[in-house]
Formats: C-alpha cells, sequence, structure tokens
C-alpha cells in the first residue's frame, strides 16, 4: 500500500502540524496515518461520454472496512467490479479531501449499466 502512502503523506503532516507536532517522528506518521485511513473514505468514478464532454459517473464508495482489497490491488479490483475504463478514486476523511489517484485497466467496461450513485 505503499502508493496510498504517497496520496496521504502531505494530508497526514498537515494534520500533525496542526496538533502542534512540526517535526514528526517515523513512528507518529505511520500512526497518524493508520488513524487518519481508518476514518476515510474512498470513492469510485469513472469517466465517461456526454453530450460533447465528459463526465464523472460515480459507481462506489467505500469505508474502511470494506476498502482494502481496493487499496491493496487497485487495478485487479476495479477490472474485477467494474471492467475498464478511465476510473478516478478520491479519497475523504469525512468532507474533507484527501487525494485522487486515476487508474486506467483494460477490459470490457462493466460499469456502463451500473446506476450512478450520489455522494
Amino acid at each position: 500500500m505503499e502508493w496510498v502512502w504517497e496520496l496521504y503523506k502531505e494530508y497526514v503532516k498537515k494534520q500533525l502540524k496542526h496538533s502542534g507536532i512540526d517535526h514528526p517522528t517515523e513512528a507518529q506518521l505511520q500512526n497518524s496515518f493508520i488513524g487518519i485511513l481508518s476514518k476515510s473514505t474512498v470513492t469510485v468514478l469513472v469517466q465517461e461520454p456526454w453530450q460533447n464532454s465528459v463526465r464523472f459517473k460515480g459507481l462506489a464508495k467505500y469505508d474502511v472496512e470494506n476498502m482494502m482489497p481496493l487499496l491493496n490491488d487497485p487495478m485487479n479490483f476495479l477490472v474485477e467490479n467494474f471492467g475498464g475504463g478511465k476510473f478516478k478514486l478520491n479519497f475523504h476523511q469525512g468532507m474533507n479531501f484527501i487525494a485522487t489517484q486515476n487508474f486506467k485497466p483494460d477490459g470490457e467496461p462493466k460499469w456502463c449499466d451500473m446506476p450512478e450513485i450520489d455522494f
């Protein structure tokens, strides 16, 4: 899950700084990361053609209890659950945006007939 840490790193450092810790140790960084991740959600969106442009269709939202398969192997998770396409994963802690990561797995798009979810 090194890729997830890279997304969260600056957010974790800012949260620690707000707590009065300007130069955190590795242990403080890891503990804060785990704490923040445990309160995070990830939304899965896919880029789809829309009129003369593109839009992002919301497909799923996962909390920490359900996001680990996605975080451990994002490409395979996306292909197995949604097929191929241009996906955007948005990470949040409550209402706070943390980061986004894009993936483009090959395969037949299974997501076309899936309903769009509201966030």
